[in-house]
């Protein structure tokens, strides 16, 4: 699949631009703040209708507007499809495929990306809540139905939470919630590790290739694998830490506790990995992401790298962008075109981008 065109109107500082994508590769150029990361992070909205660096849609809307839009045009399985997407100041929304209105849930089932930021090198330093996020957006890319688990237990969850603040606990209702979070916590947990089997599977080969010599491995805290023992486990964990729970008066068991472990030849890489070691461990995560999506779906995902490489060294440079598959569309940005060499640039339509407005670069 790949984007074919993209219009932007009252996008943070995009008032109204449009890009066309008629090679694989694009490479956009510009200095911080000009606008290069909004066009990929609007690509990524089309796909998750959230945004990679806010958790308010209306941060989008560009400054003294009342709404933004995005108009886009996407090529899949040989088919033209046209998506549009229109949100408001006052948080009213119109989504669209081919001018038809249409679900969120529809909706995202058009596009599939992966962006690869200089966020995500954060990935092992960061918090347990970033690794989950991480892990619940790949999961989503290869099944829609995911979405919707999250949304219910959470829904579950927050009622929880909200009896346990109660000045009197209805501890017959309490076990209810219990019982539907241990239902709703055993599938995503399952579909976690499953998902977490799979990709440790690719990246593990791809890690050894780049580091020549390391071994990778994943794991998760909750050490059951099938979903009756997972359940078994839940309940086990939520007794013994009833107390807990009320004394806090929040859930403190499930799958919004959980956390992903990294390993690199046996050691913590959360806490023991250099640098080095954790912007392969990653590169190693998001080139594997492509490959699941690819076997899941048929076709490859978007690919968006947002200024990645001027934190890569050569070797890992070199490693990423020879390791794209030629039918994978590639959106880059960068400050310039220093990081490329000459061989790769030969098919590569180059934008330059200032103040959020938009020109094509015609040579290099």
């Amino acid at each position: 699949m790949k984007i074919k065109r993209l219009g932007l109107k009252n996008y943070r500082n995009c008032t109204d631009i449009e890009l066309v994508f008629p090679s694989a590769k694009t490479l956009i150029i510009g200095k911080n703040a000009q606008g290069k990361t909004n066009i990929l992070e609007s690509i990524f909205f089309l796909s998750d209708l959230k945004s990679p660096r806010t958790a308010t849609i209306s941060d989008l809307i560009q400054f003294e507007k009342s709404q933004f839009e995005i108009n886009a045009n996407i090529e899949k399985n040989n088919t033209d499809i046209e998506l549009d997407y229109l949100y408001t100041s006052d948080k009213k929304r119109e989504l669209k495929i081919n001018k038809v209105k249409t679900t969120p849930k529809n909706f995202k089932l058009v596009a599939k990306t992966v962006l690869f930021s200089t966020k995500d090198m954060l990935l092992l330093r960061g918090s347990p809540e970033d690794r989950r996020n991480w892990l619940d957006r790949a999961i989503s890319q290869i099944y829609p139905a995911y979405d919707e688990r999250l949304s219910k237990y959470d829904k579950i969850r927050i009622q929880k939470n909200n009896l346990l603040k109660s000045e009197v606990i209805d501890k017959a209702l309490y076990d209810i919630y219990n019982e539907q979070l241990v239902i709703t916590g055993a599938n995503i947990i399952f579909l976690r590790k499953k998902f977490l089997k799979e990709i440790e599977q690719i990246a593990s080969v791809k890690h050894n290739t780049i580091s020549e010599s390391e071994k990778f491995t994943l794991s998760y805290t909750c050490p059951k694998d099938n979903i009756e023992d997972i359940s078994e486990y839940l309940k086990l964990e939520l007794r013994e830490r009833k107390k807990e729970e009320f004394a806090r008066k929040q859930s403190c068991v499930g799958p919004h506790r959980d956390d992903i472990i990294f390993k690199i030849n046996g050691a913590d890489a959360t806490k023991f990995a250099s640098q080095g070691q954790q912007r392969t461990l990653v590169l190693s995560l998001k080139l594997s992401e492509l490959e699941i999506i690819k076997d899941k779906t048929g076709f490859y995902p978007i690919l968006l790298l947002d200024d990645v490489l001027a934190e890569l060294d050569d070797r890992r440079q070199n490693y990423l962008l020879k390791s794209i598959d030629k039918n994978t569309q590639t959106i880059i940005t960068s400050v310039d075109t220093l990081l490329f060499e000459q061989e790769f640039l030969k098919d590569v339509i180059i934008y330059n981008i200032e103040n959020g407005k938009i020109s094509k670069q015609e040579t290099l």
